[in-house]
């Protein structure tokens, strides 16, 4: 059918978005504040516009004869003239369609002239450089037998990872830096060996760059900057135009070796930013239904990137649960991890069980997945550790910071370590929920990795081009004597220390253990800790050419953990399957818990297995509780034991089993 015979018909209001059938293509778009939407279908350069002639609430909708899949269309959306305060109506900039699958085209805004022609203000008609949408054929994608591993929560051990960076310089891999890369074996053998039970990916949804960082000639490497929620990135594939299948066969081969995908994903911001910048989607279709506005029209910046979405919005609440169904369905992912989770429930004072959580928590296909939120937002009262009903598990930065002061900094409070390694039972013990509603963490992409962790204790930043003022200044790190790397072994060896000891605290916590990846081999950034816009060395893991003696020993200690009954059932610590003792081996009495000159503890778990806890960067005695131990999982084999007593030489946790 040529442009010259389109014509438009009535059609259905649901399902949203571009949805193909065998006689043409039904389209939809929501928006309370508009009163006209123009449907544009483009053949090379020739523009068709026809006025989706039905609505119904707030959805305008028709229906195309003889629209196939790989069809390009885009919206004008004209607004009423007593539109509510904020609307940025303006129909001479094409948008796409938020459901969009795939998007042919990527704006470009290098400098002001370029960020013009996508201005909500301008009214020049911007169609010739504007992404368009695509309508996306059906998936003859073949599954087999693929399945959801279902790992149980208490035997899950998470790996955060990026696409391109965990297979960029991995050794011999082909299409190194791709969703391909993911599906090789050496890679997929390498997680099983260690370990790993699920990958959580940084963002995969199609993202842009930033203009600021577009002025600059940068890159948003981590992808927290969504221009399309149901878009595969495609600079993630070996052919763009196959990104959807490249993905599904990653998924697919990592199902076979019973490891989840678990999808970082950001619903609390899009990529149209603050009011200078673009209009891409949203801010065109109706700004004041979408975005969250105070009283002068001018966007709520609870996310730090320039705007924050309206979930609790009906029409938007459905959009991201429509999302979400799609990512689970078609690509068979097994969960998400939520950027910014406390924009989530804001109405606009934070709902624990507000609109979002409750479409969630009734949705079938989206309650039997792993759900996990970061808990805050940079709003007033943002901070909500422990306050996300089930089925939500949280990222606890309260275990992050207070195991770092334990080891790093040498604190001393045993009593905030037992808190922390017992599965912050006074954060998550309430409602019904289980440690795994913990999700215990050293590092994380943002901030330092492990060995940067040890090595530095100021951020080293340069290069991101905001003169070191970006990134976290309070990191709780130390370079213990040296800031960066040195070839001083007395400092090397203390820094191996501290770093063991922390991977022992994460790995034999009660809770769900999340490892960055590369920390398990010592990668560094450099001291950069906030590498969000280092696509490069700095931020592709540096994988050693030789077995690092950290990955020896975090393969002992998930090994180990999965040995561990307690920590495999997701139960509450009780004093009759966990004793508390001091290092004469006598019960943990007030004054141990409160003296920080103490450093040292012995945790006796099911009368079965013993960690001996130095803290000190120096010798401790322990006496043993009665029986016969033998060492399981140690850091060095600086330590002398018999059956009664143990001596150890250096800061970490020892990990013993009881014979017979």
């Amino acid at each position: 059918m040529t442009a010259a015979t389109w014509h438009i018909e009535e059609g259905v209001p649901y399902p949203m978005g571009a949805t193909l059938t065998n006689e043409g293509v039904n389209f939809t778009l929501f928006s309370i504040n508009a009163e006209k939407v123009e449907l544009c279908l483009f053949d090379g350069d020739v523009e068709t516009r026809l006025t989706l002639p039905d609505r119904v609430g707030s959805v305008f909708y028709g229906f195309v004869p003889g629209v196939r899949a790989g069809q390009r269309y885009g919206f004008r959306v004209y607004g009423r003239e007593n539109a509510a305060r904020g609307s940025c109506f303006n129909p001479q900039k094409l948008l796409i369609d938020p459901y969009s699958k795939k998007i042919d085209g990527k704006p470009v805004y290098r400098n002001e002239e370029e960020l013009a022609w996508f201005h909500h203000a301008d009214e020049r008609d911007n169609a010739h450089i504007a992404p368009k949408s695509i309508v996306a054929g059906k998936s003859r994608f073949n599954w087999g037998n693929d399945k959801h591993p279902n790992t149980p929560w208490g035997r899950t051990v998470l790996y955060e990872a990026h696409v391109k960076g965990l297979t960029k310089q991995f050794p011999h891999l082909k299409h190194k830096g791709t969703y391909q890369a993911l599906s090789d074996p050496r890679l997929v053998d390498y997680l099983k060996k260690l370990g790993i039970t699920a990958v959580e990916l940084l963002p995969i949804h199609q993202h842009l760059d930033e203009y600021h960082l577009q002025r600059q000639g940068l890159s948003n490497y981590w992808g927290y900057n969504t221009y399309s929620h149901f878009a595969v990135e495609p600079s993630y594939a070996v052919n763009p135009a196959n990104a959807e299948d490249e993905l599904k066969k990653a998924v697919r081969t990592l199902h076979k070796a019973g490891i989840e995908v678990i999808l970082d994903v950001v619903y609390n911001h899009t990529a149209e930013q603050d009011g200078q910048g673009p209009m891409l989607c949203q801010r065109g279709i109706d700004n004041t239904l979408w975005y969250w506005l105070n009283g002068d029209g001018y966007y709520e910046n609870w996310s730090g990137c320039g705007n924050t979405l309206n979930i609790v919005r009906r029409d938007v609440t459905r959009w991201a649960a429509d999302s979400l169904r799609y990512w689970v369905e078609e690509f068979h992912v097994d969960g998400f991890r939520f950027d910014l989770g406390t924009v989530l429930g804001r109405e606009p004072d934070f709902q624990a069980y507000g609109r979002f959580f409750q479409v969630v928590y009734q949705d079938p296909v989206l309650a039997s997945r792993k759900l996990i939120v970061e808990a805050w937002d940079i709003g007033e009262g943002g901070y909500h550790l422990g306050n996300f009903p089930q089925p939500f598990a949280e990222w606890n930065g309260r275990f992050r910071d207070d195991m770092r002061a334990f080891w790093v900094w040498e604190s001393g409070s045993l009593g905030a370590f037992a808190e922390r390694l017992a599965g912050s039972s006074d954060i998550f013990c309430h409602s019904g929920r289980r440690p795994s509603a913990s999700i215990n963490f050293i590092t994380a992409h943002d901030g330092f990795t492990l060995h940067d962790l040890v090595s530095y204790n100021e951020k080293h930043n340069v290069a991101n081009g905001e003169e070191n003022r970006d990134g976290h200044n309070e990191n709780i790190s130390y370079n213990h004597g040296v800031e960066g790397e040195t070839y001083d072994i007395h400092v090397l060896n203390d820094r191996e220390y501290t770093a063991k000891a922390l991977l022992a605290s994460l790995l034999m916590a009660n809770g769900t253990p999340m490892l960055l990846a590369g920390d398990e081999f010592g990668n560094s950034q450099g001291g950069n800790n906030n590498g969000y816009c280092q696509d490069n060395s700095i931020s592709w893991l540096d994988w050693p050419d030789k077995r690092h003696g950290l990955q020896t020993y975090v393969q002992e200690l998930i090994a180990v953990r999965n040995r561990i009954r307690l920590l495999n059932e997701d139960q509450w610590w009780n004093e009759q399957r966990v004793q508390w003792l001091s290092s004469d081996g006598l019960a943990m009495g007030e004054t141990c818990w409160h003296n920080r000159g103490i450093k040292a503890m012995q945790v006796l778990i099911d009368g079965e297995w013993l960690l001996l806890v130095n803290a000190k960067r120096s010798q401790q005695l322990f006496n043993l509780p009665q029986g016969q131990w033998e060492m399981s999982c140690v850091p060095s084999k600086k330590f002398n034991y018999n059956s009664a007593k143990c001596t150890v030489e250096h800061m970490g946790i020892w990990i013993l089993h009881k014979k017979g």
